[in-house]
């Protein structure tokens, strides 16, 4: 049978969940350690020049398996301030409870993403405050990716479908919106690529401060 994604139960059934929750925190202490150490061997087998500590914009999927830390810096399809704090906030609140994901979740992907700017553009193509490729957005009915609300409903959507598909595997799930599921089962784990190794450890380091 397959078990209730851990991020879901806290969501949905916090008083049921706590013995779960001490699990989960020590697996994902673990499996960053692992991320950090594979991010690192990785690292260093790349000329200095292709080294990049942080890459903004989620890889996109057609790509071949291969570094990507060099790709271009990203850019914006118009100038625009970051979604308010206080509508931000109304937003997560709202289609995390919906979509049984953690606030804390939804706002680490969105930080990392776009850092708030609701028009985004990745040299590649991805949108929005979650940066949702458009064949991405329209299927999973996101008619204006530049909207917050609809992008945030549309990135926690997809976020979870892959918290459900990988058994509740955080690491996995977050490789997976970055690289794309494919690249995920290819590699039997987190997939090699720098950019998705420092994407996975970047945002289980924020959860971890929260």
């Amino acid at each position: 049978m397959t078990r209730l994604p851990l991020l879901v139960c806290l969501a949905a059934l916090p008083g049921l969940c706590q013995d779960s929750r001490a699990v989960m925190e020590k697996s994902v202490a673990k499996q960053l350690a692992s991320v950090e150490k594979q991010r690192l061997a990785v690292r260093a087998q790349l000329p200095a020049t292709a080294r990049k500590p942080d890459s903004f914009f989620t890889v996109p999927w057609s790509e071949p398996l291969v570094a990507v830390a060099t790709a271009a810096p990203p850019l914006r399809g118009l100038d625009c301030d970051p979604v308010p704090p206080e509508q931000i906030g109304a937003i997560v609140a709202e289609i995390s409870e919906s979509q049984g994901l953690t606030p804390d979740l939804l706002r680490a992907v969105i930080e990392k993403e776009s850092n708030y700017l609701p028009c985004a553009v990745s040299p590649h193509g991805a949108q929005g405050l979650m940066q949702l490729m458009p064949a991405t957005a329209a299927g999973l009915g996101v008619e204006n990716p530049f909207d917050p609300r609809g992008n945030v409903q549309g990135g926690a959507k997809f976020l979870k479908q892959l918290l459900l598909k990988y058994d509740g595997d955080l690491p996995l799930a977050l490789a997976a919106y970055n690289a794309g599921p494919s690249r995920v089962d290819s590699a039997g784990g987190v997939p090699p690529i720098p950019e998705t190794l420092d994407y996975v450890s970047s945002i289980l380091d924020r959860l971890k401060e929260r």
